[in-house]
């Protein structure tokens, strides 16, 4: 079986916001063949999980139905320990995400979402 998701290290969860604190495993499939020399969390595998888990734990729509202002600013590296923030705001059928860490701000933006 091939290692898709990243390992939940801690995860809170109220009304229409998350913060998970995820390890981004060396293992993930999706580091493979993205840079052999500087191995890095490709974004639309960012955008991926923040969709995932906003759909699971926020109840979010289905559907994906595009991007706003997503900025990737710093690489996401293997067993980096990054946390994930969403928040779903439902009358606007928008997902809000940031991934951070000691860093700083990896990646931002809106992902737009529909039933």
């Amino acid at each position: 079986m091939t290692k898709r998701k990243p390992t939940i290290v801690d995860q809170v969860v109220s009304d229409n916001k998350a913060t998970l604190t995820l390890k981004v495993d060396a293992d993930i499939a999706d580091f493979q063949g993205h840079f052999a020399q500087f191995a890095l969390l490709p974004g639309v595998t960012q955008i991926d999980w923040a969709t995932h888990y906003g759909q699971a734990l926020l109840n979010a729509a289905p559907q994906f139905a595009g991007m706003e202002v997503i900025k990737f600013q710093e690489p996401i590296t293997p067993d980096m320990t990054v946390t994930l923030n969403l928040e779903w705001v439902a009358d606007k059928k928008k997902l809000y995400f940031s991934y951070q860490s000691e860093a700083g701000t990896h990646s931002s933006g809106r992902i737009k979402l529909s039933n």
